[in-house]
C-alpha cells in the first residue's frame, strides 16, 4: 500500500517527533511504500536511504489556502492509500482515508506575545474549528499522552475508541559533551525549551530569585533560540537586575548533553504539556527533574520528578531546594529517572503506528 505522511514540521520543535517516526519505520519489515512530505528546505536533511521511502516537496505552509487548496490537490494526485498527517493543520476537504496525530490543545489556551494579539487570536478560533473537523473526519487519532487524549474527546466530542495513545520516547545524544567554558565551575539549574507564556519562564525566574538568598552561587541557564519572547524575558531580567541567569540561545547537541550530566537540577516549569520530552531526555542524560503537576507530566515521568504547582511560586521554590539541599534525594530521582525514561522507545511508538496503519488498511 502507498503511505503518504506529512512530514512539513520535520525542521521544528515538534519535529522529533515525525523524524524519529520516519527513521523507526525504516527499521520495521514493513512493506508500504512511504511518501514523505517535506517543505522544500528540509529535503537534503532527510536522509533514509530505502526504497521504500520516496521524499516529495510539499511547499505549502500551514493555515494557508495553499495548504488548503494545493495540498489537497497534490494528495489527490498522489492517490495514495492512506495520509498520516503528523500535526492537526492539514487539508480539511481532503476526503481519503486519514490518520491525525494531535500533540496537544496548548495553542488554543495560550495566547503568544510574539505574535499579533488580533490576528492571533482570529487563528486561535479557526484553529478550534479545524481541530474539531479534524477530529471528527479522522479515521483515526493519535495523541502522545492519556491526558491529551482524554482533553482531545471532551473539547471535540469524539468517540474516545478512534483515539489512541503513542508515547514518545527520548535517546541519549550522540556527540561527546562539550563543556560551556563560562559554566564549568558553576552550580546551576536549567531548562531547555521555547519561552512562550505556557512554559512559564516567568515563573521560574520569580523562583529563582527566592532561591538565591540560600544559593548565592547557584545560576538559572536558559537554553534556547534567542526569539522574540527570549529577547523580552532578558530585558525584563535587566531591567529587575537580576543576577545569576544566563541565557546561551542555540547550543549544539554536545553542549546541551554537557548541560544535562552537569546539572544540579533539570526544572520543568510548564502550564501545559502534551509529553514532555525535556524532562525524559534530561532524565537519560542524569539529571534530576523537578517538575511541574500539570497536564500530562505525572502521567510521563511517575516518581522520577519532584513536583510542585506551577501556579505557586512557593512550590516551585520549595522542590527546587528539596533537590538542592537533599543529595540523597538527588540520587533518588537520577536513579528513578534512568529506569523511567527506559519504560519509552520509539521503536515501540513506531511498531505502534505500523499496527495502527495495517489495522485500517485491511478495513
Amino acid at each position: 500500500m502507498k503511505i503518504a505522511i506529512d512530514a512539513r514540521e520535520y525542521s521544528t520543535s515538534t519535529g522529533r517527533y515525525i523524524q524519529k517516526l520516519l527513521q523507526y519505520l525504516a527499521y520495521t519489515k514493513s512493506e508500504h511504500q512511504f511518501i514523505v512530505l517535506l517543505k522544500p528546505q528540509d529535503m537534503d536533511k532527510f536522509k533514509i536511504d530505502d526504497k521504500r521511502f520516496k521524499a516529495i516537496e510539499c511547499p505549502y505552509k500551514e493555515f494557508t489556502w495553499g495548504e488548503q487548496l494545493g495540498f489537497k490537490q497534490q494528495l489527490d494526485d498522489l492517490k495514495v492509500d492512506l495520509v498520516h498527517f503528523g500535526m492537526t493543520q492539514q487539508p480539511v476537504r481532503y476526503k481519503g482515508k486519514t490518520i491525525t496525530t494531535i500533540h496537544d490543545l496548548t495553542t488554543l489556551r495560550f495566547y503568544n506575545p510574539d505574535k499579533n494579539k488580533l490576528v492571533f487570536g482570529v487563528k486561535q478560533k479557526v484553529y478550534a474549528q479545524v481541530i474539531k473537523r479534524v477530529a471528527k473526519k479522522s479515521s483515526i487519532i493519535i495523541t502522545p499522552s492519556e491526558y491529551v487524549k482524554n482533553d482531545l474527546v471532551k473539547f471535540s466530542n469524539v468517540s474516545p475508541k478512534k483515539v489512541l495513545v503513542t508515547y514518545e520516547a527520548a535517546d541519549q545524544i550522540a556527540d561527546s559533551p562539550d563543556p560551556l567554558t563560562n559554566l564549568q565551575k558553576s552550580k546551576f539549574i536549567m531548562y531547555v525549551g521555547r519561552p512562550t507564556p505556557h512554559k512559564n519562564i516567568e515563573g521560574l525566574i520569580d523562583s529563582f530569585t527566592a532561591l538565591q538568598s540560600k544559593h548565592p552561587e547557584l545560576k538559572l541557564v536558559l537554553v534556547g533560540k534567542k526569539d522574540a519572547n527570549y529577547k523580552r524575558i532578558e530585558k525584563s531580567v535587566q531591567k529587575r537586575n537580576i543576577t545569576g541567569v544566563v541565557f546561551t540561545g542555540f547550543t549544539s547537541e554536545s553542549q546541551l548533553r554537557w548541560l544535562y550530566e552537569n546539572t544540579a537540577a533539570y526544572v520543568f516549569p510548564s502550564l501545559s504539556e502534551g509529553f514532555g520530552l525535556p524532562g525524559l531526555e534530561a532524565m537519560v542524560h542524569g539529571a534530576p527533574v523537578v517538575s511541574s503537576n500539570a497536564t500530562c507530566l505525572p502521567e510521563i515521568y511517575g516518581d522520577a520528578a519532584q513536583y510542585f504547582n506551577p501556579k505557586n511560586t512557593s512550590s516551585m521554590t520549595e522542590a527546587i531546594d528539596s533537590v538542592l539541599s537533599n543529595e540523597d534525594l538527588s540520587k533518588k530521582l537520577i536513579k528513578n529517572g534512568y529506569l523511567q525514561a527506559k519504560k519509552y522507545s520509539w521503536q515501540q511508538m513506531a511498531d505502534q503506528t505500523l499496527e495502527i496503519y495495517n489495522s485500517l488498511l485491511e478495513d
